[in-house]
């Protein structure tokens, strides 16, 4: 009597999700011959049709359909059982609690710590945000591993003496601004053409660096000040003013708004730098190289 495989089922799966056996055998690297004869094996395992075949491809019986649905059950508990077993020979099961200033933590660290919990399991990650002057005081009174603070002219000269850094990002700076804006979709805009434009700046504590308008504009027009992210984005989109985003957070701009660049020789940028004490655990040195692989992907896009 037929019996369902692990292999057969990925195969049913793809072909499902594909639409086709020539695509599924791509997908998974086997020639189309092999697809049909492991087809055959888990509809003789089921005891009926699981693809109707047609001009322009196969859609799942009912019975197909049933098979998928379990296919995808069973496929993930048993690749969920390869991940817990890579843990038991992963030796860093310790805790790292990473905090990181609010822009670097919506794309970088989220990246990391998802490549942390795949290489490592067994490590548990805790997230913090804050700014760059809290950080520092946080990881010298060791409530925090690693610090993600940016640096740049503009500024403070913060203190690190005696500390690791890692440089993560050279960062730009680019403009945040309404999809129907006059500077959507162009290339490089010109410092003066920032003049007559409104501005959204962050606000926050009077020691936190807050993201104000273009660094080397002089005297802007503040339309709306507001601490979070989300707030500041959300204005922009409606139309409400522009305002300043760093180029490490651009990939979670929400819709309605567009980013583009600024043409000022003046501006020196600024840069993402992980921080840690001069002695790192291995758990540290993992995170801090999952964060420098990370913003290596974010610099090839």
């Amino acid at each position: 009597m037929a019996e369902f495989t692990l292999t057969g089922l990925r195969v049913i799966q793809a072909v499902v999700d594909t639409g086709s056996f020539t695509a599924a055998a791509d997908a998974l690297g086997y020639t189309q011959s092999a697809v049909s004869r492991q087809v055959a094996a888990m509809e003789a395992a089921a005891g009926a049709p699981l693809f109707v075949r047609g001009a322009r491809g196969v859609a799942p019986s009912p019975a197909g359909l049933l098979l998928a649905r379990r296919a995808a059950t069973v496929i993930n508990e048993i690749d969920a059982v390869g991940t817990d077993l890579a843990g038991l020979q992963d030796h860093l099961t310790g805790r790292v609690v990473v905090a990181a200033f609010p822009s670097a933590a919506t794309v970088l660290v989220p990246r990391a710590l998802a490549r942390l919990r795949h290489d490592h399991p067994g490590l548990i990650v805790e997230l913090g945000e804050a700014s760059s002057p809290t950080q520092l005081r946080q990881l010298r009174a060791h409530r925090i591993d690693v610090a993600v603070i940016a640096v740049g002219p503009d500024l403070p000269a913060y203190d690190v003496e005696g500390l690791l850094r890692d440089l993560l990002l050279d960062g730009g700076l680019l403009l945040a601004v309404p999809a129907n804006h006059r500077f959507a979709g162009r290339g490089p805009v010109p410092l003066t053409e920032l003049r007559d434009e409104s501005w959204i700046v962050g606000k926050g504590l009077r020691d936190d660096p807050q993201f104000g308008a273009w660094p080397t504009l002089d005297h802007p027009r503040i339309a709306y000040a507001a601490r979070e992210w989300p707030t500041r984005l959300g204005l922009v989109a409606a139309g409400l003013g522009i305002a300043v985003l760093p180029e490490l957070a651009a990939a979670a701009v929400p819709t309605g708004v567009r980013t583009v660049q600024v043409d000022d020789p003046a501006w020196l940028g600024r840069a993402t730098v992980a921080v840690t004490a001069r002695d790192r655990s291995p758990e540290v040195t993992a995170t801090v190289e999952a964060l420098r692989h990370e913003a290596a992907q974010l610099r090839a896009t």
